[in-house]
């Protein structure tokens, strides 16, 4: 079977004398077939050099027409121009054209209103796909790998809602950026519209709905001080915060992840980036709930699922405080049976309050082991449901705790992020302040508190030596 590949300028008279030759060939003879590819009149010249540079032809007029021997994709043999193939035309099948060109301009022009109607439809067709914008920095970390298949299987942003993933990382990381890229697309996700790596910072961050940073510095005390590790986060929210307000949306959702810093690192955002909303900067606190309800579900040998309303006080990845005050058990297996809706006072259900104090509370080293020690499932995880949350509403009456810029709520300094409870609707969250909190926890509290204030004073002297402008 034999492809003629015709391509030229939409309004080029001599294009519309061969299409119509190819056409009237394709229909009278069973193994002619024909591709054509119209061009603008502006495209033309760029299309045309592209093409004869990747094929090493010497053509510089439209049409130009090539032969290929396989189905389309096959290795082409140029024919030419409309000259060469009125003569193919004529030689191997001993047929021509007599259109005069007074017909030939006319088509031409039917041509090009034609085509320029088709473009316009394609365009409209576009606008009407508006995938979500979700940029993933130091996306070579196992927390990325994980991230990707739960985002792209529409349970994160809904069935019909496409998203485009921008993973980002330094040159050095670039192979392993490419190698998620084309297993992302080798699973052939029916929601994700598209996949990319970047390596470019200057480039970070066009068009983004939302920003996942994964960044993580290597904490070893033996090796830096901490007023070290915390420059390092310094210097890379002074990167990306003024990034994010330059190519970012207006009303980008910014999402602060990892092993270390997590609250230090959305503060920073915030005071680098100062135009960003500080509402949609926050940090996240879901896996130290997640391996807190496992430790409890293990202990009342219930399903992990049916504890609710654990709340992570404080510093995520550093000094917090678990607090189970307020946690419900349902469906837990007891004398008392109720609806689905039933639940009862965790407390209450763990008689063995000595466990409470003596295993619980002083696990909490344990816990901190058990999620840095995470190879990215359980933190992967805990992202996709918070932007599930923050998109579609988090559970009816359930607590989530989030780290966020605190406004005084619950006696915490201003201006420090921190981990509070909060309740998602309508594509926002709002803090829990009805949650009571007893004396024995507003001193914790007021200790965790501190601490932040003394980490956010470290981060701001380095901010004033290194900038002292900008601190100002």
């Amino acid at each position: 079977v034999a492809v003629a590949m015709f391509t030229g300028k939409a309004n080029c008279p001599y294009y519309a004398k061969a299409e119509l030759l190819a056409d009237y060939l394709q229909t009278n003879l069973p193994n002619f077939r024909v591709h054509k590819i119209t061009q603008h009149p502006d495209k033309w010249e760029q299309w045309l050099h592209d093409i004869r540079e990747t094929n090493g032809w010497e053509h510089s007029q439209s049409p130009i027409i090539w032969r290929e021997l396989l189905d389309r994709g096959g290795k082409g043999q140029l024919l030419g121009g409309l000259n060469d193939f009125l003569e193919y035309a004529q030689q191997y099948y001993g047929i021509t054209s007599m259109m005069l060109s007074e017909e030939m301009l006319d088509i031409a022009e039917e041509n090009l209103q034609a085509h320029l109607e088709i473009v316009k439809e394609d365009e409209e067709i576009k606008s009407l796909i508006k995938p979500v914008q979700i940029w993933i920095t130091s996306a070579s970390v196992p927390i990325c790998y994980h991230l990707i298949p739960l985002l792209a299987s529409g349970e994160v942003f809904g069935m019909t809602t496409e998203i485009s993933i921008h993973l980002l990382d330094t040159d050095q990381f670039k192979e392993i950026l490419h190698s998620i890229v084309m297993e992302a697309e080798d699973m052939a996700f029916p929601l994700l519209h598209s996949i990319s790596e970047h390596t470019n910072i200057d480039q970070a961050f066009i068009d983004a709905d939302i920003i996942i940073v994964l960044d993580d510095v290597l904490l070893n005390l033996e090796v830096q001080s901490l007023e070290n590790y915390i420059r390092e986060v310094s210097e890379i929210c002074q990167v990306y915060a003024p990034l994010i307000e330059k190519n970012a949306k207006s009303e980008v959702k910014v999402i602060s992840s990892g092993k270390t810093f997590a609250n230090l690192k959305a503060m920073m955002l915030r005071t680098y980036g100062p135009s960003i909303r500080p509402e949609n900067i926050i940090a996240i606190a879901t896996s130290w709930e997640s391996a807190a309800k496992a430790m409890l579900a293990r202990k009342l040998n219930m399903n992990t699922a049916g504890v609710k309303d654990v709340i992570v006080w404080g510093n995520i990845t550093g000094s917090n405080y678990i607090d189970l005050s307020h946690a419900k058990l349902y469906g837990y297996d007891c004398a008392i049976w109720g609806p689905a809706n039933f639940q009862r006072p965790l407390l209450n259900m763990i008689y063995d309050r000595e466990w409470i104090h003596s295993e619980f509370l002083s696990a909490q080293s344990t816990l901190s082991s058990r999620v840095s020690r995470c190879t990215g499932m359980l933190p992967a995880h805990a992202v996709a449901t918070v932007l599930r949350y923050w998109y579609h509403g988090s559970p009816s009456e359930e607590i989530i705790s989030v780290g966020i810029l605190s406004e005084g709520q619950f006696c915490v300094p201003e201006g420090i992020v921190f981990s509070m409870p909060v309740r998602f609707q309508n594509g926002n969250w709002e803090v829990v302040t009805e949650v009571e909190i007893n004396e024995t926890t507003q001193k914790v509290l007021g200790r965790l508190s501190h601490e932040l204030v003394q980490e956010k004073l470290v981060a701001l002297k380095e901010i004033s030596e290194m900038h002292p402008y900008e601190a100002e």
